[in-house]
């Protein structure tokens, strides 16, 4: 029996589209990107849940989500409100908390960077010991020593 043929035949950029995506360095990119997204949701919670009430303590008791401009519409004393009546605002409190959270985030990216590149740093100074001598340097270095034995010895 012979092998049944396809009449369909895959495009050639299949085979490329395969090789790329098994690649190693696109399966460590798509772990970076959920670990990314993994992180984002942490950092969204520091802001929110504790530098931004912080903040907005030391401010006095401002709400930064609750800082917006009404461009349209009527003027409500709550981001929530606003939208929820159809206003067309500006929302300056929304942004200054994607400011923070883009800083916390370049932030722990700067430190981790700092970290591994002094590890690698470290690895490298490490000086790496001299190789074995082979069998062959070993037996010329003993013949030595023997004639150098023979001939002090007369």
């Amino acid at each position: 029996m012979s092998p049944i043929k396809s009449p369909i035949k895959a495009p050639g950029w299949v085979a490329d589209f395969q090789k790329f995506i098994m690649r190693g360095n696109v399966v460590d990119l798509a772990i970076g990107v959920v670990v990314g997204a993994a992180f984002s949701s942490i950092v969204n919670s520091a802001v929110k849940d504790i530098l931004t009430p912080i903040l907005g303590l030391l401010t006095g008791g401002v709400d930064f989500s609750n800082i917006f401009i009404t461009l349209k519409g009527p003027v409500k004393d709550t981001l929530a409100e606003a939208q929820k009546v159809g206003a067309v605002t500006i929302n300056v409190g929304l942004f200054l908390n994607a400011v923070i959270q883009f800083l916390i985030i370049a932030f722990f990216i700067f430190w981790m960077m700092r970290l591994l590149s002094k590890l690698h740093r470290k690895e490298e100074a490490q000086p790496t010991p001299p190789p074995a001598p082979s069998k062959e340097e070993v037996l010329l270095t003993e013949i030595r020593d023997i004639l150098a034995a023979r001939s002090s010895e007369k």
